[in-house]
């Protein structure tokens, strides 16, 4: 099974929409993803410019600092924390935590305003 199979079988577990996340635009991810940190949580805004509107960091809270996220093209996710890439095919509006074996994943409206 290819990953846009399994995104689009998140998708489906979830009743969301499939919304493709094309390999070369970018997300933002806070570099603690690869500390080993948990949880492991993602959201999606709407895409903008070169951008599939992701935004994925570790630990409990989310930093307000300029710097906190960095770029990284799609493409490149699965060699800094692979375990995320199957729920890049999310549509904006939706989130997931993940931690081991617990997953949870939602829509949260608040985050389109």
């Amino acid at each position: 099974m290819d990953i846009q199979d399994l995104q689009k079988e998140v998708c489906l577990k979830y009743g969301a929409p499939f919304y493709y996340s094309e390999t070369s635009l970018k997300l933002g991810i806070a570099p603690n993803v690869k500390l080993g940190i948990l949880p492991i949580n993602g959201l999606r805004i709407e895409p903008e410019g070169d951008t599939v509107g992701w935004y994925i960091w570790a630990g409990e809270e989310l930093s307000n600092e300029p710097d906190f996220f960095q770029p990284l093209h799609v493409e490149h996710i699965k060699e800094w924390i692979p375990d995320v890439e199957k729920y890049l095919g999310l549509p904006p509006g939706w989130r997931f935590l993940i931690a081991g074996d617990y997953e949870d994943v939602w829509f949260d409206e608040s985050i389109l305003n």
